[in-house]
């Protein structure tokens, strides 16, 4: 099997650490500011490792001085049998002087914003042109970045958001960390039916129960439709992780089976699932 090795280099507040995050999220080991003297050490601990799949590398205008040996180090990392492909992050000048005076850091080379910008230019521009693929991130949120990152690696956009279904009761508190919360209240509730009150939504009997309701048809119907309708533009705002709360009274039975639906319908279109039930043994 061959493994891949991605250098992420380029300008300063061009946005390395943000693409280090996304290829944290597609499942990369990522090195941030790794000195240059390591790679061969690191390279040989890859080679006898099996747990070493796919690692990304972030470096900065700190090591410009050994840009020199850096290029030897690319093609020991092919001696190796490693894929290797450096990506440049570039910005417009007023775009990189405009997020250093946001978020107030120090330029790495340590001189006037607008000096270290040109300087660090000139050190890197035959990084540059040995780069496998540019980037300009002047115009791109986190999202666009994400997207650019995920066509350039040929990931399905449907692999990019993790989603969690929660079911839960309204009796036991709100799910804290949940991003979307629906209220099924409305349905019938089994709870209140003498031969179904001590079961729980994954049984048949507690599903046909509600099933049968005309209001759950028009919800599921609807509901279907918008979460896999808003689901491609949290991937396009770079969302990595999404929880879908689902809750009821008490969290037993229609929270469980309507979460458990979603769960079972979004996981047939693509998408990465798990359902949870956090109260149903309450």
């Amino acid at each position: 099997m061959k493994r891949s090795i991605f250098i992420v280099t380029g300008m300063s507040g061009a946005g390395k650490t943000q693409a280090l995050k996304c290829f944290e999220d597609f499942g990369f080991y990522c090195i941030d500011n790794m000195p240059i003297k390591l790679i061969g050490p690191l390279l040989d601990l890859v080679s006898k490792e099996k747990y070493f799949k796919d690692i990304a590398l972030g470096l900065d205008i700190r090591e410009a001085k050994f840009l020199k040996n850096f290029i030897n180090d690319i093609g020991a990392m092919k001696s190796f049998r490693l894929k290797t492909k450096m990506i440049f992050l570039d910005s417009a000048d007023n775009i990189l002087l405009q997020r250093f005076s946001e978020t107030r850091h120090r330029h790495p080379l340590g001189k006037n914003i607008s000096e270290a910008i040109k300087e660090e230019r000139k050190l890197l521009s035959g990084l540059k042109e040995k780069a496998d693929k540019v980037i300009d991130t002047s115009k791109l949120t986190l999202g666009e970045l994400k997207e650019r990152l995920s066509e350039l690696l040929e990931l399905k956009k449907t692999t990019e958001v993790k989603i969690s279904v929660l079911s839960f009761g309204y009796k036991y508190g709100l799910p804290l960390d949940a991003d979307l919360v629906f209220d099924v209240r409305f349905l019938p509730n089994p709870y209140y039916e003498k031969n179904l009150k001590n079961m729980t939504g994954l049984d048949a009997p507690v599903q046909n129960y509600i099933r049968k309701r005309k209001a759950y048809t028009f919800f599921v119907n609807s509901f279907l439709k918008q979460i896999k309708g808003l689901l491609p533009l949290y991937v396009k705002e770079g969302k990595s992780y999404l929880t879908i709360a689902i809750g009821c009274t008490g969290g037993k039975h229609r929270s469980v089976f309507i979460a458990h639906t979603l769960a079972k319908h979004l996981s047939q279109a693509g998408y990465s699932v798990n359902d949870y039930h956090r109260d149903i043994r309450k």
